[in-house]
């Protein structure tokens, strides 16, 4: 690696580039044996500033004339400055579907010391009610649940996302 210090011409020679307006790296072409960033450091450690605009960036380049777009815009709902006053509105949703296809009836019910590997561990209601239990139906063969409950446990990656509930009526 070779050590370069910037005697007095190279200095000089370098300010003359600066002031024409040549960039950083077109002069450490011209000087030679110096890289780019060699020479950005020196103008900064110089403070070299005020140069000439090239040819080619004092006139502003004319703009392509881009293509009429036909794309038709959706416009959302936008929330913007306070909304601590805004309306919240309530939304009332359908019950979910699946609490009420499966009625478990009272004598396949259990509790978790009475699960097994044969019955299903579905829980069903909130874990710290009385009421809560596990459905406790034929588990399929390998697998926690029950039939039922293994359809809305093990779903395809296709149709995990959940789209609006179809009301029927």
């Amino acid at each position: 690696m070779t050590v370069l210090t910037w005697s007095e011409d190279r200095v000089e020679q370098l300010k003359k580039l600066w002031e024409a307006g040549l960039s950083a790296s077109q002069i450490a072409a011209e000087l030679g044996n110096v890289t780019r960033n060699a020479v950005i450091g020196k103008v900064h450690r110089l403070g070299l500033s005020g140069r000439a605009k090239s040819p080619s960036s004092a006139a502003p380049r004319p703009r392509k004339a881009r293509p009429a777009q036909h794309m038709m815009r959706v416009s959302r709902p936008v929330s913007r400055g306070n909304t601590a006053l805004a309306h919240a509105f309530e939304v009332e949703l359908d019950p979910d579907p699946i609490a009420y296809d499966n009625v478990v009836p009272m004598s396949q019910r259990l509790s978790l010391l009475e699960l097994n590997e044969a019955t299903c561990h579905w829980p069903v209601g909130d874990p710290s009610s009385p009421e809560f239990f596990f459905c406790g139906g034929k588990a399929l063969n390998s697998l926690p649940y029950c039939a039922h409950h293994s359809r809305i446990a093990y779903q395809p990656t296709g149709d995990r996302r959940r789209q609006a509930p179809k009301t029927t009526r």
